[in-house]
């Protein structure tokens, strides 16, 4: 039963980690190269697959070193400190390890069944890793999420796989029943796993627009809640709450994700909503979390005009109009005809006049004068 366990480990972290975000490279990468594995183990049990499992078993390590580079590029731009570092460094002498037994297995010094699981082990402290990273970068925890997900998933897993393997030792090895074992414990744990994914695929078949939309945002406030992370913001120093209000600037259109930000907490938001007597739910506090990141933002605004390109606008511009207007100048998906004219003409500027990185760079410097302005605003109640 260990090509099992191992195969429910690397399929439910993968998925996790997909789960987490899935516009994030990263995290895509790292989670399909789980997902490859998974799928390696499950065919190398099967008398009809081997070949294809020989293959299918390199495919994390590719996948997995363009994980790492575009980790260090990120640590790089970030320049985070030696925390960061250590992490990389971590990830790095993983992935030796994970050489390191692709070697072994091509060899076949050891036992099979033996590698392909230290293998499988190698991959999920990978993935642990870059869970971790994930979480830090986005300001929430990961412990009790992660946990709720393992035990759900292992539990549906043991109720389902359970019966098959039963069936299984009382009547002898059957590859047929192998196969049907492993595509049991896929269906359990991907059914848990992408549980909303799944229910908003049925709510667009069965239900109308506004209901959709609301129970979409319902089920990520419910998603976000187990991520929140128990952060006490006065003991922050001024570059770990910049690094938080820039996050919560990324998830200013979503208020499922905004949910898990610390800011939440911050006591202006608690007054505000006691002011006009709002229930203190997460879901109100995202909201209020918003209007204030919008004010900040707008006191950013130079006088004369809605728009403009000196150099004391690039701060407001930078924020308002990529975070509040929707404005993507590198992106192919923008949207020009559901822009206003200002948009479109701040849209045009980006594109013409200002590199990505500079726009990064601006953001960057405009979301620390944001979280000096909430700071003191803080500071101040």
């Amino acid at each position: 039963m260990v090509p099992v366990l191992t195969f429910a480990v690397a399929w439910w972290l993968g998925l996790y980690l997909l789960a987490r975000d899935r516009t994030n490279p990263v995290l895509v990468l790292a989670g399909g190269g789980l997902l490859g594995y998974g799928a390696a183990i499950a065919l190398d049990d099967l008398p009809w697959t081997g070949a294809i499992a020989e293959v299918l078993v390199w495919l994390p390590a590719a996948l997995w070193a363009v994980v790492l580079a575009r980790l260090i590029r990120d640590h790089r731009a970030s320049r985070e400190g030696v925390r960061s570092t250590l992490g990389l460094a971590i990830v790095g002498a993983l992935l030796v390890g994970l050489a390191a037994g692709l070697l072994l297995l091509a060899a076949g010094l050891l036992p099979r069944e033996l590698t392909l699981a230290s293998i499988g082990f190698d991959l999920v402290l990978l993935g642990g890793c870059v869970a971790v990273f994930d979480a830090f970068d986005a300001g929430e925890s990961l412990r009790a999420d992660m946990l709720r997900s393992a035990v759900i998933s292992g539990l549906a897993t043991a109720l389902l796989g359970g019966q098959v393997g039963l069936v299984i030792a009382t009547s002898g090895p059957n590859p047929a029943l192998t196969a049907l074992l492993y595509g049991v414990v896929a269906a359990a744990i991907t059914v848990h796993v992408l549980a909303s994914p799944l229910q908003s695929l049925a709510d667009r078949l069965a239900l109308a627009v506004p209901v959709q939309q609301a129970r979409a945002q319902l089920r990520e406030v419910a998603d976000a809640l187990p991520r929140k992370a128990d952060t006490a913001l006065t003991g922050l120093d001024d570059a770990e709450f910049a690094r938080l209000t820039r996050r919560a600037l990324s998830y200013y259109g979503d208020l499922g994700k905004l949910v898990s930000s610390p800011l939440t907490e911050l006591p202006v938001i608690t007054e505000r909503l006691a002011a006009r007597g709002s229930p203190d739910t997460p879901l109100e506090r995202a909201k209020e979390l918003k209007a204030v990141l919008l004010e900040a933002i707008r006191r950013l605004k130079p006088d004369g005009g809605e728009f403009g390109t000196s150099e004391e606008w690039r701060h407001y511009n930078a924020l308002y109009f990529y975070y509040i207007a929707g404005v993507r100048p590198y992106s192919v998906r923008t949207k020009v005809t559901e822009l206003d004219a200002t948009a479109r003409q701040a849209l045009t500027w980006f594109a013409d006049q200002v590199p990505e990185r500079t726009l990064h760079n601006w953001q960057s410097a405009a979301a620390r004068l944001v979280a000096a302005d909430l700071r003191a605003t803080a500071a101040s109640h």
